[in-house]
């Protein structure tokens, strides 16, 4: 259950009705349920205890989410509740009446869960596949937990260290501690200044009692909002909830409203933080309106058009002023006044009293320098472009629609939507003006000032008011109710050849909105050709964007916002990987952009700069990161390629300094030696036109040659290196980092591989009931996130085994112990029938859930087509087969034929000696007697 505490750009994501459904009529509602409102296909009804209800029928992806949200979050805590919110959510997933093991049911149900909490409020939401029995489950449970879970004391005492642990996964960051102290500063009495996970104190002392009755008070059917999101049958679906949620009565307490209300601030407040790190940041923070004022569209636009990349005014006086390597900006949308966010990361060698100057100067500039009809154009066209998109994806409306709940209603978003269309450069001046002023910030020193000019933040106005006869725009067309089994994916797709050797997978399909997903690999090279170049390789395919023979970097990224279409580029070992978003009437204006970026990019001298300030900024932030550090190192140890391979592994340090060596030209030589499609594959999923894209494929990449010949670098086993364990001091690190891995002779379509995948989820690859998180996480509380993971290539007989854990430094021997207690338990004893019959259920649905998804598909297809002989997903569907009819006996077998404990290599990284330190402190004798007097 992660909290979100960054959002880095937070956008509402929701998706808008379908015409052709018909809603229910009044007297087809069960007694005592009401219809309150609809807008774009999104339903509200409520319940006679109190419950609202909302449903949003979407038949084009075989899924369906429950999303429970419960208005509930810190801004609702107490004095020594700090965190009370976030604890309870984890507590919720212990067990309630009628559903003992929850993670259990979540797996054996194939679902994509979480649970989150923030300043608002906290949701609980479940994806998985449509059909009525998984329904019914998910509605059961939620209405249990509602007002059946345990709430026990023997939970708390193993979820409070795993929440401490979350804790102190924060405090290794030195920017998300900074982001603390910075609204710690900025608010004196409201709870928005405390952050939503709470002080350690609070969390490791908070009285099990006290808990319990924060749970009461709150989870109850007049305090939450149930909405149902994918392919389902409306009025079947209002039946079940009458049946299971209408049974719970309404509460007699009344709930208190939050009353706190934040004064007016009287001047710049200033807070520093020293701690270890190879970095320098810079944070400021404004009090702003709520996400229910009109002006808090206007700030979005505001906070876009000063942070966006390239042109972004903060962008081009830091990074582009060489003064800082990054920055970013947000401000959430909360039920309060709530905050503008900015942060610059400053590298050593840079100045960070000159990056404070030029962030602060850039802000009070606006008043001055008023922002362009071309600026605001651009901030609306991308956040637009956002909530288009996600307008599109059912599965994502339970989350973000939660934001809006708890800011005051579900219909602001709409609201938010309208009003963005409407802002103009004079609303974007004066929201800037009336808030964006020194005597608003959080940042630097005090100043007299002998006229302050001071910040007066609007109450937040009457939401009911605002949306009562909100009626919204017209809905977005339904795409069909597809079928994601292997025989139909197999059956639906069209695959060949064009040009010069370009393999394409096609699968046409009607989706939500039109959208469509496209995947294409290009691949290159050999293991000579390729000795030395890694690092080039990298660097062209982040150039590709960065300007053309007729576009310049910010035009690239304007068109694509205007086409309301995500693209992106990467490149690693032997391929360049694009992956697009957009929709079927923009497909061919984007392939257009595209091509123009993969065959006539110019690679411009001052963007390669910022690029390798970037890239050294990054890799320096993680320096001294346990996890960061513990993965490098365990990669290091378990792949030896030799220095200058391909695949070979560096240092930070030898990444920094080939980063400072690298040059353009060696950046453009690698494209003109290695950029070409004969060796390509494509894959299209969603809403296009087919024949149009096979000319597409054709026309704009079949001639595409690469000067240099590809030949695929088989996988080395390095079966030969011997096992270590590593521990690495991290100094000044509240939170260690554990890797393990060993190297397995398997391949993907080999008859142990199935046997080998099962063992591995039940051992830890399952959600919170696999065994590792059973008893590390669930029982023992060591450690919040723990797992194990399952590798074999799909051309080389080449697999990996092994596991993680994050934890406190403290718990390092509790930790080796409970990890080899549970490999050697799974050596000694196996799996049984029970346990593999569940994950066995568990696997399959999950699989249909992962199919269902048109970006993963095409991924996936792009993956196939590189083999030899392409792979169809008639490997899935055997794969399936083989996984339904295993037996104990046969998992058991495979685990001994591959696992083996004295061969797995083991890397540590945390501050062990002040764990040390401690430990030793807590177990040394108390004094006996007093002080002589003197």
């Amino acid at each position: 259950m992660l909290p979100q505490r960054f959002k880095a750009r937070w956008l509402p994501v929701l998706a808008a009705g379908l015409l052709h459904f018909h809603f229910l009529s009044a007297q087809n509602l069960p007694e005592g349920v009401t219809k309150v409102t609809s807008v774009e296909g999104i339903t509200e009804y409520q319940l006679k205890n109190g419950l609202r209800v909302l449903l949003f029928p979407d038949p084009s992806k075989p899924t369906v989410t429950v999303n429970m949200t419960y208005l509930v979050g810190s801004r609702h805590e107490g004095y020594g509740e700090t965190g009370m919110a976030h604890l309870l959510e984890h507590l919720v997933f212990k067990g309630s009446t009628k559903h003992k093991n929850i993670p259990q049911e979540l797996t054996e149900h194939g679902c994509w869960p979480n649970g989150t909490t923030w300043y608002d409020r906290t949701n609980y939401f479940e994806t998985f596949s449509a059909n009525d029995e998984n329904l019914k489950w998910a509605l059961d449970l939620e209405s249990d937990r509602m007002v059946n879970s345990f709430i026990a004391a023997k939970d708390l005492e193993t979820e409070f260290s795993v929440v401490r642990n979350e804790f102190e996964m924060g405090e290794n960051s030195p920017q998300y501690v900074l982001m603390e102290r910075v609204l710690a500063s900025a608010y004196l009495w409201h709870n928005y200044g405390k952050s939503t996970i709470g002080s350690r104190e609070d969390i490791e002392k908070v009285p099990i009692e006290n808990l319990q009755a924060f749970y009461r008070k709150f989870y109850q059917p007049d305090n939450a909002i149930l909405l149902v999101a994918g392919k389902f049958d409306e009025a079947k679906t209002i039946g079940l909830i009458d049946q299971y949620f209408s049974p719970i009565p309404k509460p007699t307490r009344v709930l208190p409203k939050t009353y706190s209300v934040e004064p007016t601030q009287d001047g710049e407040r200033s807070v520093s933080l020293r701690r270890v790190g190879d970095t320098q940041g810079v944070a400021c923070a404004y009090h702003t309106p709520s996400g229910s004022h009109p002006d808090y569209a206007v700030l979005d636009v505001l906070v876009e058009l000063l942070t966006n990349e390239p042109s972004g005014r903060l962008y081009k006086s830091l990074v582009e002023g060489k003064k800082a390597a990054y920055q970013y900006g947000w401000t959430p949308s909360l039920h309060d006044p709530g905050f503008a966010y900015f942060y610059a990361e400053v590298r050593k060698e840079q100045s960070l009293d000159s990056a404070r100057t030029l962030m602060l100067g850039t802000f009070d500039e606006l008043a001055r320098r008023a922002p362009t009809a071309e600026e605001v154009e651009r901030s609306k066209t991308k956040l637009l472009k956002d909530i288009d998109l996600m307008f599109k994806n059912a599965d994502r409306v339970g989350l973000n629609l939660s934001e809006w709940m708890a800011a005051g209603d579900w219909r602001l978003i709409f609201l938010y939507r309208d009003r963005l269309k409407k802002v103009t450069p004079a609303d974007v001046q004066r929201v800037a003006a009336a808030y964006f002023k020194p005597s608003n910030r959080t940042v630097g020193v005090f100043v007299p000032d002998q006229k302050p000019d001071r910040a007066e933040i609007p109450e937040s106005p009457d939401v009911m008011a605002m949306v009562k006869d909100y009626k919204g725009d017209q809905s977005l067309s339904a795409g069909e109710a597809f079928d994601p089994s292997p025989a139909n994916i197999d059956a639906r797709t069209k695959r060949g050849q064009e040009g010069l050797g370009i393999k394409y997978a096609l699968l046409p399909k009607s989706t939500r909105g039109n959208s469509v997903n496209l995947s294409l690999r290009l691949r290159y090279g050999d293991e000579q050709s390729l000795m030395n170049k890694g690092l080039a390789a990298r660097f062209a395919a982040s150039m590709l964007e960065r300007g053309t023979k007729t576009r310049t970097y910010q035009q690239i990224r304007d068109e694509l916002d205007r086409l309301q279409a995500q693209a992106s580029v990467w490149g690693y070992g032997q391929s360049a990987d694009i992956r697009i978003e957009t929709s079927k009437e923009n497909l061919p204006a984007v392939m257009n952009l595209v091509m123009d970026c993969l065959k006539n990019s110019t690679f411009p001298a001052a963007e390669f700069e910022k690029l390798k300030q970037e890239a050294l900024a990054n890799i320096e932030s993680q320096k001294q990161e346990p996890q960061a550090i513990a993965q490098n190192v365990a990669e290091r140890l378990m792949n030896p390629y030799p220095k200058g391979h391909t695949f070979y592994t560096m240092t930070f340090d030898e990444e920094i300094e080939a980063i400072k060596a690298l040059k353009l030209e060696e950046v453009k030589q690698f494209y003109k030696d290695f950029y070409g499609a004969q060796n390509a594959t494509i894959a299209v999923v969603g809403a296009f036109d087919e024949a149009a894209m096979r000319k597409t494929i054709r026309d704009g990449l079949g001639s595409w040659k690469a000067a240099k010949p590809y030949t695929r670098i088989p996988l080395s086993l390095f079966a030969d290196v011997k096992p270590e364990v590593k521990s690495i001091q991290t100094n000044d690190k509240a939170n260690a980092m554990f890797v393990a891995g060993m190297k397995l002779p398997l391949r993907d379509d080999d008859p142990d591989f199935p046997a080998v995948y099962m063992a591995n989820y039940i051992l830890g690859d399952g959600f919170l009931n696999s065994r590792l998180a059973t008893r590390v996480r669930q029982k023992e509380g060591i450690s919040y996130g723990i797992g194990s993971f399952l590798y074999a290539d799909d051309n080389d007989k080449v697999g990996n085994f092994g596991s993680y854990a994050i934890y406190n430094p403290e718990n390092a021997e509790k930790l080796d112990q409970a990890f080899r207690e549970e490999v050697e338990k799974l050596l000694k004893e196996g799996v049984t029938a029970e346990e593999l019959k569940s994950a066995k259920a568990a696997v399959l649905q999950n699989n249909q859930v992962e199919r269902s998804q048109d970006g993963i598909l095409a991924g996936k297809w792009t993956q196939y087509l590189t083999k030899k002989e392409p792979r169809t997903f008639a490997y899935d569907a055997e794969l399936e087969k083989r996984i339904a009819a295993l037996t104990p006996e046969q998992v058991n077998a495979a685990v001994k034929k591959y696992i083996d404990y004295s061969r797995l290599t083991m890397v540590k990284a945390g501050d062990f000696e002040k764990a040390s330190k401690k430990l030793t402190e807590k177990q040394a004798p108390a004094s006996v007697g007093g002080a002589k007097n003197k």
